[in-house]
């Protein structure tokens, strides 16, 4: 018997405690509190030092990113100061808690090599008092970390009940730094408003669970055999590993094109160890299916004049790796590339340069094309630069005449727009729509422009609105964004998700919630502006007709999306 076997016999699907095995018996290890996550505020958290402001409390989250500019406040870990001879840090749970376990982690950084390898814990009801925890004979020395990025899950043989919780790191390896999550479950108390506030209203009866390569591929078939009249259950074609790519469409005709019936997609899971996003798109493949079937008119009417079209895990080889570790203790990068190192998400041809150089010599667009640029000879031949994982997104997107599309992402909580490459300043012809579209989702989400705390691992980027230009904020070569509008006119943005990459499967309900509606609102977007159809003088329809607006200086084909101050067109030729 080993832990993961005692997993699957003592946990439930709708519990919030999990089990592992140790020696003749299984522990129970409550879900995270919320460090990753930001579910703890920085209010909840004190410490005996600080080495420098930099390095404060707030900076103590697992797998919290440093900055690389040194010259900014953003640590990779809380420090403390070397001159103090006593170290702690401390967690407010502002209730009486169940807590079960920490987990550890040494401190962000490209060139230090700084971890805590023991510690003590202790804990409180008033933060004055305070008993150290023992086994017993003596005080129980926990060992942790043995390099800086690899999280140490340590549990208690017995839950503690207590409101504080106490971390006293008792040795380290240079430079005393940690990053921690803590694991419990709040005692059950009516009369406490901090639990309400926190609370979930379950609502939609759906797999809130994770769900590894076999797992997803059998829920996406039991929903096909749910609906067969409204969906498609296909590949796309296989991972490096040989591994299907799944997608599911969700139409009133599936597995065909209809004239003015604009095409959709979501996609997720470009880096395997992002699995919020994957997770997400299955319980909106469940929703759709089950509210279709149960007469929500505004589900049946997306449905039916939409093709919709969701793939939930771009890479599933990476996220194989993830799924293995589990969702607190793989690290910032464990599934994060394809199985032969590649980042799919920037693995795309950079257009970007070719169609700027053009316009920079007034090639644009007597020379070169302002739309459908095409890919240089060569780029895509099998030479090992090209992931196949990106091979077969690029034959899909040429395939279907899609207008509009999200990739969904995790490790922050924001949506980006293009261009997502640098060159100076470059700004998208249709800037004002992606901002529309961007904002379409960020508003509608439960908690995205709530940015009092800041972003995940820096100041907020965005201004309080929850939408950033990505170029202005981490720049990337190559991206499915920029590549999507400018080889194929579909729109195209990044959704990040949640601080936390893959959260514990107790959040997945929460995040739901969090994320339905604006799921809801930006697919609808699609539907924004005026449909038609080209025909010539006589009323027949023109194949590849292209369009072009006054003051925007990017033209589209027949069956695009255009935008004309925030008004989008849909024109359909045969």
């Amino acid at each position: 018997l080993d832990y993961r076997l005692c997993g699957k016999l003592l946990n439930d699907k709708h519990s919030l405690t999990t089990f592992f095995f140790s020696g003749l018996h299984c522990l129970s290890v409550c879900p995270p509190l919320g460090m990753e996550s930001h579910r703890i505020e920085n209010d909840q958290l004190l410490t005996s030092s600080v080495y420098q402001h930099r390095y404060g409390s707030l900076r103590a989250r697992l797998n919290i990113q440093a900055s690389g500019d040194e010259d900014d406040m953003n640590g990779g870990a809380w420090c403390a100061n070397p001159e103090e001879k006593v170290h702690w840090i401390e967690l407010d749970a502002r209730t009486l808690t169940e807590f079960t376990g920490v987990i550890t982690q040494g401190r962000d950084d490209p060139l230090e090599s700084d971890y805590v390898s023991s510690y003590y814990v202790a804990f409180s009801n008033d933060s004055r008092e305070w008993t150290v925890l023992d086994d017993g004979y003596a005080e129980w020395l926990f060992f942790g970390n043995a390099d800086k990025n690899t999280p140490v899950l340590s549990q208690f043989m017995e839950p503690v009940v207590a409101r504080y919780i106490r971390i006293l790191p008792q040795s380290w390896n240079g430079t005393m730094c940690m990053r921690m999550e803590v694991l419990g479950c709040p005692v059950p108390d009516p009369l406490s408003q901090y639990q309400s506030q926190n609370e979930v209203t379950h609502r939609d009866d759906l797999d809130y669970t994770h769900h590894n390569y076999l797992d997803m591929e059998k829920l996406m078939k039991s929903i096909s055999d749910k609906c067969p009249n409204i969906t498609r259950f296909y590949s796309l074609g296989k991972s490096f590993k040989g591994l299907e790519i799944y997608a599911m469409e969700i139409t009133d005709n599936p597995g065909m094109h209809e004239t003015g019936e604009p095409e959709f997609r979501y996609t997720a899971g470009y880096h395997g160890n992002e699995a919020l996003g994957r997770e997400i798109l299955l319980m909106l493949m469940q929703y759709l299916c089950r509210e279709y079937k149960d007469g929500n008119p505004r589900v049946r009417h997306l449905v039916d004049e939409t093709r919709i079209h969701l793939m939930p895990s771009v890479n599933p080889d990476g996220h194989m790796k993830a799924f293995e570790k589990g969702s607190e203790l793989g690290s910032w990068t464990l599934g994060h590339w394809t199985e032969d190192g590649h980042d799919i998400f920037q693995n795309f041809p950079d257009l970007n340069n070719i169609f700027w150089d053009a316009e920079d010599k007034g090639m644009v667009p007597k020379l070169i094309p302002n739309h459908h640029v095409p890919i240089p000879e060569g780029i895509l031949s099998s030479n090992g630069s090209v992931a196949v994982e990106t091979l077969a997104l690029i034959s899909w997107m040429k395939s279907q005449p899609f207008v509009l599309g999200a990739n969904l992402q995790g490790g922050e909580r924001l949506v980006t727009y293009p261009f997502d490459m640098r060159q100076e300043i470059r700004v998208i012809e249709d800037q004002s729509l992606f901002r529309w579209l961007a904002i379409s989702y960020a508003s509608t989400h439960r908690t995205m422009t709530q940015t009092f705390q800041g972003g995940c691992h820096a100041d907020d980027p965005t201004g309080g609105l929850g939408i950033v230009n990505r170029a202005k904020w981490k720049p990337i070569p190559g991206s499915m964004n920029d590549f999507s509008y400018l080889h194929t006119n579909c729109f195209e943005l990044s959704i990040f998700l949640g601080c936390d990459k893959f959260p514990h499967q107790s959040e997945l309900l929460r995040e739901w919630e969090h994320n339905r509606e604006a799921l809801l609102t930006f697919m609808a977007q699609v539907h924004r502006g005026i449909k038609g159809v080209v025909r010539d003088k006589e009323g027949n329809p023109i194949s590849n007709a292209t369009v072009s607006v006054e003051g925007v200086n990017h033209d589209v084909r027949t069956g695009e999306i255009f935008s004309v101050v925030l008004k989008i067109a849909l024109f359909f030729g045969y």
